[in-house]
């Protein structure tokens, strides 16, 4: 949404003079932060205090924003990712100097690669400690910024409380503005701590800009598609992001192209759709399907490992690639280049495009997934796909799920009919969870799932804490195989034994290869019952019902499944 800034009343009210001559006594640089995220819009705010960010905890005191506080860094990163995907806003994380800001670090690496938008504030130490001092503080890093930079989007330093307003509001506009993702704002203690005489901040202008096409590229892009003899589709995450779904479903049902979603996508295309290919992006049967158009439309992709079936998809026809982020684009292929919003530049195609008429290609793509059914049928994973299908009939329509790196993630990938979030952008551990509580602060009127493999839950258990404290509705499926299953499989050696599966039942430890992938862990039910929430185990018969009561039940929940999970077989190898 674009805006006039000329329409911005400039001259204050008596009512805003008397209030700024005259600002409440006992303010800190830490109520300018507070402050000026509710000038912003902020509603909402994730963290965890620290010595050197008391000030900002303190000021949340005195205002209207609801804080939600969790026991890791990471995880309240993550939480704050959900948050701005589901809402589409911006939201704050606030954090303390040091370890505090670099624990964030894996967490603001998925918001990166997912494009969600997150602010970070972080204190850091004393001016005086600044600049490779080496003074000795509390937490002092030579350079704290340096660590984020490679990460965020932008990187703010404050110096000054004067700053401290404009910092911020640079750094939410950079935060949303295509393509959406995290930025950095540092302030050093004693510019929180100090009082300030600085009138209360008020309403912010910090609208971010459009990122409009070129209209000879989508002129040019347009003539391609009418004329293309087979046109095919990729939606990718920008699609998601910009919610451009609608528009999407008009282009491809005006040039009657097949749609596939990449994994970032999902649900950017309805899955049972007479054009939709659905996401099975690791079948080679897809990836010929897409290396026969002469025409290939990437939306919202770059394009990367798990969207070109690691790399081996080799287009033979011209690709045309709209892209927020300029990096991306032809990073990986060459193409006809349009840097844009996706919204955006889907609505200039359909403003432009001659329609196409094809009645062969539902038939197509009827073609594509018969094979890859059939691909997946001989391979005698019918456990598999049971718990995914269960899983899908106990969640309501409307309630997002929330996917961590396990096996049963790898398969909804592909086969999951539907929109999911997941840590493929970044691909570390523990996200689900955590994210999962994000999305429900985001919504709490709407259940949440999460799912989460054993080894992945073991870096997220501290929330059960917060999911407790703050009352949240959100069920947490752990599928508890014994270790890090999809390192299991990676391992497995060419008779098809694991070599990480011996263990010392003497000693009962793991030995050699074992320690890599095979995991003690605990009594998941106990763990969860001990923090007062509610647990059960399940099996693949109950899972449905389970989980269903469990997600209709106010309130967070854990369920457990003990299953031994496979991946079905790769075609890129």
């Amino acid at each position: 949404m674009s805006h006039d800034h000329h329409d911005i009343e400039l001259r204050p009210t008596p009512r805003q003079v008397e209030a700024a001559l005259n600002p409440p006594p006992g303010r800190t640089g830490g109520d300018l932060v507070v402050e000026t995220l509710a000038g912003l819009g902020a509603t909402t705010v994730f963290g965890l205090p620290g010595q050197h960010a008391l000030a900002m905890f303190d000021a949340l005191r005195r205002s209207d924003l609801a804080y939600v506080g969790l026991r890791v860094e990471n995880n309240a990163g993550f939480a704050a990712d959900a948050y701005g995907r589901i809402t589409g806003e911006a939201a704050p994380l606030l954090l303390s100097t040091g370890p505090g800001a670099l624990t964030s670090l894996a967490a603001l690496q998925e918001s990166a690669a997912a494009s969600s938008p997150v602010i970070a504030i972080s204190s850091q130490v004393p001016r005086k400690g600044l600049d490779g001092g080496r003074h000795g503080h509390l937490h002092e890093l030579r350079d704290q910024q340096a660590s984020f930079r490679d990460i965020v989007k932008s990187v703010h330093c404050v110096r000054g409380q004067s700053q401290i307003p404009s910092a911020i509001a640079a750094a939410w506009e950079s935060a949303l503005t295509a393509p959406h993702g995290p930025v950095w704002v540092e302030i050093p203690e004693d510019v929180l701590l100090a009082e300030t005489a600085l009138p209360v901040v008020t309403a912010m202008d910090a609208f971010p800009e459009d990122l409009l096409p070129r209209p000879e590229l989508t002129a040019v892009a347009a003539e391609l598609l009418a004329n293309a003899a087979r046109p095919a589709i990729i939606a990718g995450g920008g699609v998601v992001r910009a919610d451009a779904a609608g528009k999407l479903r008009a282009l491809a049902e005006r040039l009657d192209a097949p749609v596939v979603t990449t994994f970032g996508g999902k649900g950017a295309f309805p899955w049972e759709h007479p054009l939709s290919l659905q996401s099975w992006l690791e079948d080679r049967h897809t990836t010929d399907f897409l290396e026969d158009a002469d025409v290939l439309l990437v939306v919202g992709s770059g394009l990367g490992e798990l969207s070109s079936n690691y790399h081996t998809f080799a287009p033979r026809g011209r690709i045309i690639q709209i892209e927020a982020d300029l990096g991306k684009l032809e990073a990986n292929h060459p193409a006809l280049g349009i840097h844009a919003d996706a919204r955006i530049a889907l609505q200039a195609l359909l403003e432009t495009v001659d329609e196409r008429t094809d009645t062969e290609a539902p038939e197509r793509v009827r073609t594509v997934l018969e094979r890859v059914r059939e691909r997946i049928d001989a391979q005698g994973l019918d456990e598999e796909q049971k718990i995914l299908a269960a899983v899908r009939a106990a969640l309501p329509a409307t309630a997002p799920s929330f996917w961590d790196m396990t096996i049963l993630t790898y398969w909804a990938w592909s086969a999951w009919p539907g929109a999911m979030h997941s840590a493929q952008g970044a691909g570390g551990l523990g996200y689900a969870f955590p994210s999962a509580l994000g999305a429900a602060v985001a919504d709490p009127a709407t259940p949440v799932l999460a799912v989460s493999g054993d080894g992945g839950a073991m870096y997220s258990l501290a929330e059960l804490a917060t999911a407790g404290q703050y009352d949240l509705p959100v069920t947490w499926l752990i599928v508890d195989d014994g270790g890090y299953g999809i390192l299991r499989e990676y391992l497995r050696d060419p008779s098809g034994e694991t070599t990480a599966a011996a263990t010392d039942s003497d000693a009962g430890a793991a030995t050699g290869t074992a320690a890599v992938t095979e995991l003690a862990r605990p009594d998941f039910v106990a763990l969860a019952e001990s923090f007062g929430v509610p647990a059960v185990r399940t099996s693949a018969d109950t899972l449905t019902a389970d989980l269903a009561k469990a997600l209709a039940t106010p309130g967070p929940s854990v369920v457990v499944l003990p299953a031994v999970l496979k991946m079905f077989a790769p075609t890129h190898l």
